[in-house]
């Protein structure tokens, strides 16, 4: 895939850990909040809740374990977590460059001169 690519969030700020879910677009939380009638899975990207390794809403992520949920939301059933996490989170839009290889060509061996 070549170009950026829009990655919307939610960030929870929990006691111990960081959570986040990745969701379809703003517009989408935005609509489920005015009308809960909407479908969890036309907003939520993937039924998966992370932790950050590093604490905050960037760096590594790990699954969120059966534990980091209970212990933060009373609950370890996805639904119940991905609601509160969407009531209480903070939506964050970032754009990822997904081009990978060599950005200047002109430099070294890769190009005959």
């Amino acid at each position: 895939m070549k170009g950026n690519v829009q990655q919307t969030k939610v960030h929870f700020k929990g006691k111990d850990e960081d959570f986040i879910i990745f969701v379809d677009s703003a517009q989408a939380v935005k609509s489920w909040k005015e009308d809960k009638s909407t479908p969890l899975a036309q907003v939520v990207n993937g039924w998966k809740v992370f932790v950050t390794q590093t604490g905050g809403n960037q760096g590594i992520l790990d699954g969120a374990s059966h534990s980091q949920l209970e212990n933060e939301f009373g609950t370890h059933k996805e639904e119940d977590v991905v609601t509160q996490i969407l009531e209480k989170g903070a939506l964050q839009e970032t754009e990822n460059s997904e081009r990978q290889g060599d950005t200047n060509p002109s430099h070294g061996p890769s190009v005959a001169h």
